[in-house]
C-alpha cells in the first residue's frame, strides 16, 4: 500500500532563542503569533503553520510536515519501506497528531494529522 499525502501543512524551525526568533519572524511576516508559549510559537501564514520549536535540533534544520489521515498508519507504511522512527506519533494537543521518520537516505519526513487545517484561498501578494 502506498502512502497518500494530503499536501503540505506545517514547517517548524528550530529555535535556540525563542524570544529573538519570534520577534524576527513577527517583523518579517508583519503578523503576530497566534500561539505563543515557552514550548512553541505558531504563526498562521495563509492557512499554513509556521512554527518555532525550542526543543528541535538546529543541526537537523527545518521540519516539514505532510498531512495524512492516519499518522500511525503512515509511520508503519514508511517503516515497512526502510524508514526508522525519529519521533514517535503523539497527540500534541487539540487532536493534532504528529510524528517524524528518518528515510533510508537519512532525511526527516514529518507527518501530521490536523483536524483543524483548512486551506485558505489567496489572491496573490
Amino acid at each position: 500500500m502506498t502512502m497518500s499525502l494530503n499536501g503540505l501543512r506545517t514547517v517548524i524551525y528550530p529555535s535556540s532563542d525563542l524570544a529573538a526568533d519570534k520577534a524576527w519572524w513577527t517583523s518579517l511576516l508583519g503578523i503576530e503569533a497566534y500561539f505563543d508559549e515557552p514550548f512553541y510559537v505558531g504563526f498562521n501564514v495563509a492557512g499554513y503553520e509556521l512554527g518555532l520549536l525550542p526543543d528541535a535540533k538546529i543541526s537537523e534544520g527545518a521540519l516539514v510536515y505532510w498531512g495524512v489521515d492516519d499518522v500511525a498508519a503512515a509511520v508503519q507504511n514508511a517503516l515497512k519501506r526502510g524508514a526508522t522512527v525519529h519521533t514517535p506519533a503523539s497527540d500534541v494537543g487539540e487532536g493534532i497528531v504528529t510524528a517524524t521518520v528518518r528515510t533510508p537516505a537519512g532525511t526527516i519526513l514529518g507527518l501530521i494529522y490536523n483536524p483543524h487545517f483548512i486551506v485558505e484561498a489567496t489572491n496573490g501578494p
